[in-house]
């Protein structure tokens, strides 16, 4: 399930950045004038990548959850991909749906600072 999320992650930044370009580089803030829960995220990222982390947790919070994955997930990869560690099990159905939780609260949690830093809330 981990790798579930982790290309899941890869998919959804691969539609954001088809997105982009179809929309000639306009937001979904650009269009609605709403900013969208992940607002800020690629300026958090471009921060945290130079070491400006007051910027990275200015612009969005919830970037450090998401390099603490993706630190996470490409070590677990690795590992599997070596044959250090064994092939991943499948998640049982409660565990899904609390990851499916967790996710969900992450996400409206940093929809709601975003419209808290645009001055919707």
């Amino acid at each position: 399930m981990p790798e579930q999320l982790g290309v899941a992650g890869l998919g959804a930044a691969g539609v954001a950045v088809a997105y982009q370009v179809a929309m000639g580089g306009n937001g979904l803030r650009t269009l609605t004038g709403i900013p969208c829960p992940l607002c800020g995220m690629t300026t958090a990222a471009t921060g945290l990548a130079s070491g400006d982390l007051a910027a990275a947790l200015a612009a969005n919070p919830f970037v450090l959850v998401l390099a603490g994955f993706t630190l996470v997930m490409a070590v677990l990869m690795a590992a599997r991909a070596l044959g250090l560690l064994r092939p991943p099990a499948q998640w049982p159905a409660s565990r899904r749906r609390q990851s499916y939780w967790v996710a969900g609260v992450l996400a409206a949690a940093s929809w709601a600072f975003q419209l808290h830093r645009f001055g919707w809330v």
